[in-house]
């Protein structure tokens, strides 16, 4: 019997955590100053009004008001916060 593992199963094994990404909060929802609303991997959502970016791109909301997906120029998807 082998003592050891073949040399082609050791390097395998390994898988990266998952990053959580996605959509925080949809559309028409409520957020507070600070809340997360997208976690990207570069720029897929751009900055509408009231929101701002972190250096991960984070998009998340500075005043209190009402979530607001939109279609900006030339056709970007943008996320826009509205004071409620």
């Amino acid at each position: 019997m082998a003592h050891k593992k073949g040399s082609g199963s050791t390097k395998n094994g390994r898988d990266s955590n998952s990053k959580r990404l996605g959509v925080k909060k949809y559309g028409g929802e409520i957020v507070k100053p600070g809340q997360i609303i997208v976690r990207q991997r570069g720029n897929k959502f751009k900055l509408g009004k009231n929101v701002d970016q972190g250096k991960d791109y984070t998009i998340y909301s500075i005043i209190n008001g009402v979530v607001q997906f939109e279609v900006g120029k030339n056709k970007k998807r943008q996320i826009s916060v509205n004071p409620s």
